[in-house]
């Protein structure tokens, strides 16, 4: 399934793995490092790495399957560049807590985090790149679903149409058969391994984007004692983790570096400050 996603849009499959491993600052330069502190922030390597060993092995066989496809295919396409990832690994998919590419962490504001984490050394801000390849300002936007029953068409089947508030070329399309049984028809996001929205003998699924409440924001109150930083909670006043993290980005001599030291509480990680308080931004990640 990945080399024929690899063999219809390889740039996309590796740009959306690029985004999401949090190295996009590497192919687009300093603009993109934000993204990058984003992805850190909910997701290091090593905890994806974690997260893969821990997977049970039906899913870690999957993951391996996934690696092994894209690998193949680079392997048999020499004249195939690719921009950053040369070998696929399996712990890679696990930055996709919620199956969409983007998703919920593109609402947390790359702007902010660079306002939080990279202090300014003058009054010009550095531009933003959060990566997401966009929708063109002109191209018709919405996310709708419907279903309708077999007796109020002329055939007599059900109909299922779906109008993501996506770009055209935004997901590819696959007819997956296994020997276990699985005969599953419909759209995949590039990289995924799985059909995000389809169908097969049985039953059809779709999602749409909607405005629920589903990430939460938390103020913190943030009491710093013998140089370490705490916030309260309840009655309570708890640590504040923090982790080193060290990121490359290309410049126009080659390649650069920029340390961050990232905080967290268990709510999820500090995004932005509001006034004197910090604030936790949390998402449908199992680790807060």
């Amino acid at each position: 399934m990945l080399y024929a996603q690899c063999e219809d849009d390889f740039n996309r499959v590796e740009r959306n793995y690029i985004w999401a491993i949090g190295r996009l600052a590497e192919v687009e330069g300093e603009k993109a490092l934000y993204s990058d502190v984003r992805a850190n922030l909910y997701m290091t390597q090593e905890e994806a790495i974690l997260n893969y060993e821990n997977s049970p092995k039906w899913l870690q066989e999957l993951c391996i399957a996934f690696a092994d496809g894209i690998n193949f295919y680079l392997k048999n396409h020499p004249e195939v560049a690719p921009k950053l990832i040369t070998h696929f690994e399996p712990w890679m998919p696990m930055y996709f807590s919620e199956g969409s590419i983007g998703g919920d962490i593109e609402r947390v504001s790359t702007e902010k985090i660079r306002d939080f984490y990279g202090p300014q050394t003058n009054s010009k801000k550095l531009a933003i790149s959060d990566g997401l390849i966009r929708l063109k300002d002109d191209e018709p936007r919405g996310s709708n679903g419907f279903a309708i029953g077999g007796k109020k068409t002329a055939s007599g089947n059900a109909m299922l149409l779906i109008n993501p508030h996506t770009s055209f070329f935004f997901r590819g399309e696959s007819h997956v058969v296994s020997e276990e049984g699985l005969n599953a028809y419909g759209a995949t996001t590039w990289g995924q391994f799985f059909i995000y929205q389809g169908f097969n003998e049985k039953t059809g699924w779709m999602h749409t984007s909607t405005g629920t409440d589903i990430i939460d924001e938390f103020k913190e109150t943030i009491v710093k004692t013998n140089g370490k930083s705490h916030y309260t909670y309840g009655e309570k006043m708890l640590p504040v983790d923090s982790i080193q993290v060290s990121l490359n980005y290309a410049t126009t001599t080659g390649t650069s570096s920029k340390d961050f030291t990232l905080f967290r509480t268990h709510h999820g990680p500090i995004t932005h400050s509001e006034d004197e308080h910090w604030i936790s931004t949390a998402l449908n990640v199992e680790s807060y």
